[in-house]
């Protein structure tokens, strides 16, 4: 193979790679041209060796221009694109804010497209409204009857807040805690169901938008239930409690009682015990002073008859039973 075909064939390639990287760059910029937007043809070769896409980056240039957006530059557009950002996306944002006198610059819609938000939806939302319907939020009147409330917040979303600001969730919460706390105000929940309108109100003067992505536009109370009487659930619960505590402290009681009267009864046995031990030794005492001539047979008498007369006097003055005959004592006798 001789040096010319050598040069023919390098040649071939060359041609090859050149209509690659020219044809479609020429196609692009032609049509940039045609439709008033000014990109370079060499800005287009070089995009592809960037790694940006000549013809997403050409296209939105295009859409652009057509809308009246003549200060986005191609350079914005393939930073945003490195950048990880949705080139298209905020292109069409950037129109329909135009469209609808939003003041919305790119460097500020590429922020709230890097930060993970929907800049064309943001900007929808900006010019159409957004219904939240809030979860059911149940609440108790000073007297104790449960309301349930549904409620529906009308948000637009606020541009200026939308790259750091709170989502949806935060907005529910805060509604939701703004509906608890003018229901608990409430005197009676005859006033909250004479007036829901009220409720709206209280909720809107707080300011619950403050550092969210969004502006609260109105809070409409859509429905109002009563609940159950939580008042009377608490005193009835609390009763029971007492109850409890005071069957509790009267056990105790009952059992300190007993305690007392078993220590009570065995003091007594144990004194019976000590009697007829004294009793039994009685009997030995006496003998032992007959023997030693202590105690004579008048003294033991007249013992005898005092002990008589003791016994006597004990019967007749004793209680009577339910037919007047003398009850026994204790012992029986």
């Amino acid at each position: 193979m001789g040096i010319q075909q050598i040069f023919l064939i390098v040649l071939f390639i060359a041609l090859i790679i050149l209509i690659y990287f020219i044809g479609s760059a020429i196609s692009l910029w032609v049509q940039a041209l045609v439709s008033g937007a000014r990109v370079g043809l060499f800005n287009i070769v070089f995009m592809r060796f960037r790694k940006v896409p000549p013809k997403l980056i050409v296209n939105s240039k295009i859409m652009a221009v057509k809308a009246g957006l003549d200060e986005i530059t191609t350079d914005d557009l393939e930073s945003h694109y490195l950048a990880g950002g949705d080139v298209m996306r905020v292109v069409q944002a950037l129109i329909a804010a135009d469209k609808a006198n939003i003041d919305l610059k790119f460097n500020r819609a590429a922020a709230i497209d890097l930060a993970g938000r929907n800049v064309l939806e943001a900007v929808q939302m900006s010019v159409n409204p957004k219904v939240i319907e809030t979860p059911l939020v149940a609440a108790m009147a000073k007297d104790g009857i449960q309301l349930k409330a549904l409620s529906r917040v009308t948000v637009r979303a606020n541009l200026d807040r939308l790259v750091g600001g709170a989502g949806e969730e935060t907005i529910l919460a805060r509604v939701g805690e703004g509906i608890v706390s003018s229901i608990g105000s409430a005197t009676s929940h005859k006033d909250v169901l004479e007036n829901p309108d009220n409720i709206s109100k209280r909720v809107l003067e707080k300011g619950l938008d403050a550092g969210t992505a969004f502006e609260i536009l109105s809070i409409d109370i859509a429905d109002v239930d009563v609940g159950k009487n939580i008042g009377a659930v608490l005193a009835t619960d609390r009763a029971e409690a007492d109850k409890i505590i005071a069957q509790a402290k009267a056990e105790e009681r009952r059992a300190m009682a007993f305690a007392v009267e078993q220590e009570m009864k065995a003091r007594v046995q144990e004194m019976r015990a000590k009697v007829v031990e004294a009793e039994a030794e009685v009997p030995m005492a006496m003998a032992d002073a007959f023997r030693k001539g202590n105690l004579g047979v008048m003294d033991y008498l007249r013992m005898r008859n005092i002990q008589a007369d003791t016994q006597m006097s004990d019967t007749i003055g004793g209680p009577k039973d339910s037919e007047g005959k003398q009850s026994p004592d204790q012992d029986g006798k």
